[in-house]
């Protein structure tokens, strides 16, 4: 499977929640390649709630985002999550905006979550580089 994100935003959230840690291109790429697992899930999920509805556009609501959401204050770009949000999806079914900026901001919220496991990881291993292996230390730990 082929990575949507971009990995430098990924490694933007990496770096806001690792202080001083250095960040591997490897560990963005991994982070990058789990939010796209992660919001494919969820738009599926979003997508039964929509068919459920009688409807074929996906809506913040059926991400079970009720705020207006400002998508210029996030750090993932919302085109790149707009094709996360497609890959298993049926191509009959629509992604309005505010889903779009809903679904940005639920995998950001999950990125900042990993990202700050994965900087204590490193510092647990006594290393200064937050690597792929502390993104993969903390789903084997938390999933």
């Amino acid at each position: 499977m082929s990575v949507e994100l971009p990995f430098a935003p990924v490694d933007t959230i990496i770096r806001r929640n690792a202080g001083d840690l250095r960040v591997s291109a490897g560990a963005a790429e991994e982070l990058a390649r789990r939010i796209q697992s992660h919001g494919a899930g969820l738009a599926v999920e979003a997508a039964d709630v929509a068919t459920e509805d009688g409807r074929k556009t996906l809506m913040a609501e059926d991400f079970g985002v009720t705020a207006n959401l400002d998508g210029d204050a996030l750090e993932l770009p919302v085109a790149p999550v707009d094709r996360i949000a497609r890959i298993d999806i049926d191509d009959s079914y629509r992604v309005s905006m505010d889903a779009r900026i809903a679904l940005a901001d639920i995998l950001e919220d999950y990125a900042d979550n990993v990202a700050s496991a994965a900087a204590t990881l490193a510092r647990h291993a006594d290393r200064r580089t937050v690597k792929a292996e502390d993104i993969e230390t903390y789903f084997a730990l938390f999933e």
